[in-house]
């Protein structure tokens, strides 16, 4: 169905996340930080990029941008568990600089694979 580009350090999450989206029949390369991520969408691009956004090396918020100013037309969703870690929501922000939705973990399975269609014009059934 589309290829996804999952940028997660936490790896049960990132596990979680490949598996549930590989089921739904989409292929799926991980990265385990911002610069892994913007590394792999160079040599491949993907039709839609999951980041989260708390990572070390680079955080979710610089990768979004570096991606955004390198290839306009990326489509890129965030995720963050920030809320229950610190005392600032950094959603918002992702999408003031481009991403297209936003998650809260745990991620919301179907709700993510309904924005996923929805936002690659992707039929069901």
């Amino acid at each position: 169905m589309a290829r996804i580009l999952l940028i997660e350090d936490e790896y049960m999450v990132r596990e979680a996340l490949r598996d549930a989206l590989q089921q739904a029949g989409h292929e799926v390369e991980e990265a385990s930080n911002g610069i892994e991520g913007l590394k792999c969408y160079e040599q491949n691009q993907a039709d839609l990029v999951i980041t989260d956004m708390l990572m070390p090396q680079k955080e979710g918020l610089e990768t979004i941008i570096e991606l955004k100013k390198k290839y306009s037309d990326v489509k890129i969703f965030a995720i963050s568990g920030a809320t229950t870690r610190v005392n600032i929501d950094v959603l918002p922000a992702a999408e003031g600089f481009g991403a297209l939705r936003s998650f809260y973990k745990p991620v919301d399975i179907s709700e993510l694979l309904s924005a996923i269609e929805e936002t690659l014009g992707l039929k069901t059934g």
